[in-house]
């Protein structure tokens, strides 16, 4: 039996100066559904969300919620009718507290005859909300910037649950989640099916082929395919995302070398704080070695220590015969390095794409006379990479931050 629609997308188109995000696409979700959304970056995921959560308007077709035409004007609207989002990048404001990030827009019921903002009983509410979906040990009074980022993502699930949605979109959440973490979010989404429907939005086929009731693919701004549960294939979910058949395996074979290549990376005895204790390693030239852990486990810190951007404790790293100390040293050891919270540690947003690009490789930009970059020379520098990865963009000197 098929269940009925709560929320149609038909015919919608979005664009972006001379980048057409999304082109005619139509989407169905259904009462009872974990429906989920996958294709690689830049196919029009979080463009679709957005315009269904009220982040942004459409250019054109139409949408229908619970059978009634669907154009939210805002965020707060959007959720005030029963239909929230947990975003990709960080949704919450780090510099006041958990509780204020909870009641954002709302803190007017906590007034009292004064005028004045009852804080207890904002905290006592935030603190009922978040064990309401089984977080404990986090003060609502605490500064929501001192708490990492997999707490920061949970009290943002929180703040979207207090409302009671009828349907919940979840963007690309799980990837800054431990796996308790998962796990919660897993038994929400479960609970949500019962009551409406969630829209998953995920990287991770494995995991959107388990928890999900029925998947779309999405390619270039366009729907490609839809899957029932009972007919989902990684080799053809994998197919239409990428537009061909792929043949063989998707990731590459080990192969055994006669003769291990040189190390360009060791680490010996690396101490962060009480976070990494005593980790030596290295690697390769031509392997790929994997970091695991839980969220908390210092892979993370890990990773900054080995490209120079935390302090150590005790012990060293070196890249290609260099001795790495700092953040400086590392990229001129032709090292790179991709946080995970790329918002506030990877990119400059109110920057432009060219200004984001050339800054991690002004020792490598030509430079014309008195040793100053010709802007030619920064354009040739930053157009191959933007080439080499697809950059959709209406030219290099877009604003990193903007849509």
């Amino acid at each position: 039996m098929t269940s009925e629609s709560v929320l149609t997308v038909t015919d919608m188109s979005k664009s972006f100066g001379v980048v057409r995000a999304l082109k005619g696409v139509d989407f169905e979700l259904r009462d009872g559904e974990v429906h989920g959304l996958i294709g690689e970056n830049g196919s029009g995921k979080s463009t679709l969300t957005s315009i269904i959560a009220g982040q942004q308007n459409a250019d054109g077709g139409r949408m229908t919620y619970q059978g009634a035409p669907w154009a939210p004007a805002s965020v707060n609207a959007a959720l005030e009718a029963g239909v929230g989002m947990v975003v990709q990048e960080s949704g919450t404001v780090p510099g006041v507290s958990v509780a204020e990030n909870m009641f954002l827009g709302d803190a007017g019921r906590f007034r009292g005859p004064w005028g004045l903002v009852d804080r207890r009983a904002m905290n006592r509410q935030a603190r009922t909300s978040l064990a309401a979906i089984g977080i404990d040990g986090v003060d609502p009074a605490a500064v929501t910037g001192s708490l990492d980022f997999q707490t920061r993502k949970l009290v943002e699930l929180a703040r979207v649950m207090r409302h009671d949605p009828k349907v919940i979109v979840v963007d690309e959440t799980t990837t800054a989640l431990s796996q308790a973490g998962r796990e919660t979010l897993y038994r929400l989404m479960d609970a949500q099916k019962r009551r409406g429907a969630v829209v998953f939005i995920s990287h991770d086929l494995e995991e959107i082929m388990a928890v999900c009731d029925r998947l779309t693919v999405l390619r270039d701004g366009e729907l490609i395919r839809t899957f029932d549960k009972h007919h989902f294939d990684a080799d053809a979910i994998r197919g239409a995302m990428i537009g061909r058949t792929l043949e063989g395996q998707y990731y590459r074979e080990d192969t055994t070398a006669t003769a291990r290549p040189p190390v360009v990376l060791r680490a010996e005895h690396l101490r962060v704080q009480d976070k990494v204790r005593d980790v030596s390693l290295s690697v390769h030239s031509g392997e790929i070695v994997g970091i695991g852990g839980l969220s908390h486990s210092g892979m993370h810190e890990l990773g900054k220590a080995l490209f120079g951007a935390i302090r150590l404790d005790g012990g060293h790293v070196t890249a290609n015969g260099v001795r790495i100390t700092n953040e400086q040293r590392a990229v001129r050891a032709a090292m790179g390095y991709v946080s995970k919270d790329r918002d506030t540690e990877s990119l400059s947003l109110t920057a432009s794409i060219r200004d984001n690009i050339a800054s991690a490789g002004l020792h490598l930009i030509g430079r014309g006379r008195g040793g100053l970059i010709t802007r030619g020379a920064e354009r040739r520098y930053v157009r191959e990479p933007m080439e080499q990865l697809a950059v959709k963009a209406t030219g290099s000197s877009q604003v990193v931050g903007t849509d």
